[in-house]
This record gives C-alpha cells, sequence and structure tokens, in this order.
C-alpha cells in the first residue's frame, strides 16, 4: 500500500499541470494601476503571501500534532 501511494506522489510530482490562467491579465491591471498613481500592488503582494503562508502553517500543524501524538503514544 505505501510503495503504491509513494509511486502516485512520484507520477503527481513529474506530471503536474502549469496553472498560469490570470498572470498576464493581473501584471496589467497592476501596471495600469500603478502608472497611475494607485497603491493596488501592495494589496496584491499581501495576498499572494497571504495563500503562499497557508500550506506552510497546515503543514507546521499536522507536523506539531503528529509530534504530540507520537510522543504520547511512547510514553504509554
Amino acid at each position: 500500500m505505501q510503495s503504491r501511494l509513494c509511486l502516485l506522489f512520484v507520477l503527481l510530482l513529474f506530471f503536474n499541470i502549469d496553472v498560469n490562467s490570470q498572470c498576464a491579465m493581473c501584471k496589467a491591471v497592476v501596471e495600469t494601476n500603478l502608472e497611475a498613481g494607485g497603491s493596488i500592488g501592495a494589496g496584491l503582494n499581501t495576498g499572494i503571501l497571504y495563500l503562499m503562508a497557508m500550506p506552510y502553517i497546515s503543514i507546521l500543524l499536522f507536523g506539531f500534532f503528529w509530534y504530540k501524538q507520537n510522543k504520547k503514544s511512547t510514553i504509554q
């Protein structure tokens, strides 16, 4: 079972799909807004950082709870 999961994981790593659906559109909006004196770029960067941080936080929480559970089971 574990070998199948590892194989599936490796296959998913090799066969990824690029998703660039709105990059050009977002870039154009930010460039025109900055030329007009707006500050939409700062908000866009904050949103990107927020979206980027969520997977790391979830992995950190998973690792923390796994560590606590593993430590609890070794004590008993």
